[in-house]
């Protein structure tokens, strides 16, 4: 079972102003095929705070797998696929264009999305929208995926063809 960090990127979300629906959909998500959610948190849109937490997640090998949700789009305030980019050490260009591709299909605002995933250290980063509905399509779309990803990651597999 791999260990899931979940960070929803929201000022009206940190205050208490809003409901947090997306990080909820991701814990449900997950769960539901039996990862096991270790750290769940809400932060402002802050750029600093959000690296900080991601690379101390990653540096203390508290997770596996750090799912955000938030600040990927045109706002001012929008600044986690910085925040990924500062702390990452290896792109993942695969999964963010994966989403966005299936995302298209659905709504051609996909294309404003500008989430990016990563590796740092042993653990995968991986930013997904704002939306409870674009979370939902989105990582239902990828979810199958990335156990294999993780098992690579961690060296518990090293076989990726079919």
């Amino acid at each position: 079972m791999y260990r899931i960090g979940i960070i929803t990127s929201s000022d009206k979300g940190y205050t208490g102003e809003r409901e947090d629906k997306s990080g909820a959909a991701i814990k449900e998500i997950v769960e539901s095929n039996n990862y096991k959610v270790e750290f769940y948190k809400i932060l402002p849109d802050e750029k600093e705070m959000l690296g900080n937490e991601m690379k101390r997640l990653c540096d203390e090998d508290i997770v596996d797998l750090i799912i955000t949700t938030g600040g990927t789009g045109f706002s001012k305030r929008d600044n986690t696929p910085e925040a990924t980019l500062e702390i990452g050490e290896r792109l993942v260009p695969g999964i963010s264009e994966a989403m966005r591709a299936y995302s298209m299909g659905i709504t051609k605002r996909a294309m404003l999305s500008r989430g990016v995933s990563v590796i740092r250290k042993n653990t995968l980063i991986i930013n997904l929208p704002g939306s409870e509905k674009a979370v939902r399509e989105s990582l239902n779309y990828i979810i199958s995926e990335l156990e294999h990803g993780i098992k690579i990651l961690k060296g518990h597999t090293g076989e990726c063809g079919r």
